[in-house]
């Protein structure tokens, strides 16, 4: 059966061969579980399954039947499976496995930021090798001091290490997109245990925190980070952190490593008075 790809799902095929080998190289050596989300037309599926078993997810009705009678024989042998759904409804019931899992996906575009984010908080995702729209892998990957520095790589960058492998031209693709794309890996560090991160975050809640405080320090990435937090916490307070830390008054966000901003975060959530708590509440204005 001949399937075309479907705008709705933003889907584009790779069909590059030398592409997908590079992929299946990048990939953790152990005997972890399996994911792909958005197998498509099984290509890259057909050379994961070459090297273990492989459980997928895939939203198009379409492609499911066409994966089903491809795969055929290594569904009958227990090698593949394929979930129907949208990963971003199962995410929130919890994580898409019940045991230690690496990912591999390329990632519709106009998603892959929301999925990263998602697979980076799930306990069980143990690695990512994504292809995504390259600017956007460079906010995962872009090292501090540089414009692409922002909450995204901070956040990558405090769980695990992220790195761009390579790039990957719209040639390789059908249909072509109109952007190149990047093979992005992140491989986690810090581990749960007990629900818990043993490493830089205490609890999900604190996690979450860390998030809203990085969401305020990039409200205007042009200006400073003082101007930016002080919006949410005490100015005093606030200057005196940057004093502390030997700052200068005029350093932004993107300026600020991932190391400092965990400890202006701790600090600012250690300040019970002011206008409020880094990461409480909204203020009332």
């Amino acid at each position: 059966m001949a399937i075309e790809a479907k705008k709705r799902f933003g889907q584009n095929f790779l069909k590059d061969t030398s592409v997908l080998h590079r992929i299946i190289q990048s990939m953790p050596n152990n005997n972890r579980k399996l994911i792909e989300i958005g197998p498509g037309l099984g290509d890259l599926t057909q050379r994961l399954l070459e090297v273990k078993p492989v459980v997928a997810y895939e939203v198009d009705r379409d492609l499911i039947v066409y994966l089903k009678d491809k795969f055929s024989e290594e569904i009958n042998d227990e090698k593949f499976s394929i979930i129907e759904g949208d990963v971003l409804e199962k995410f929130p019931q919890g994580s898409l496995s019940d045991e230690p899992y690496d990912m591999v996906a390329n990632l519709p575009y106009y998603i892959a930021t929301t999925i990263i984010l998602e697979a980076l908080k799930d306990p069980l995702c143990k690695s990512l090798v994504v292809m995504i729209q390259k600017e956007v892998a460079m906010k995962f990957a872009a090292p501090h001091k540089t414009k692409e520095f922002t909450s995204l790589a901070i956040l990558a960058q405090s769980i695990g290490e992220s790195e761009i492998l390579f790039d990957v031209p719209p040639e390789a693709f059908e249909p072509k997109p109109k952007v190149t794309s990047s093979i992005l890996k992140i491989t986690k560090k810090r581990e749960f245990i007990d629900g818990e991160f043993s490493g830089v975050f205490k609890s999900n809640e604190e996690l979450e925190l860390f998030e809203k405080y990085l969401k305020r320090s990039f409200t205007a990435p042009r200006k400073t980070w003082l101007k930016n937090i002080s919006q949410w916490v005490d100015k005093k307070y606030a200057n005196s952190l940057l004093d502390k830390y030997e700052f200068p008054l005029t350093i932004r966000p993107h300026e600020i490593s991932v190391l400092s901003h965990h400890q202006l975060f701790n600090d600012l959530r250690k300040k019970e008075d002011g206008r409020e708590k880094a990461g409480a509440t909204s203020p009332t204005n």
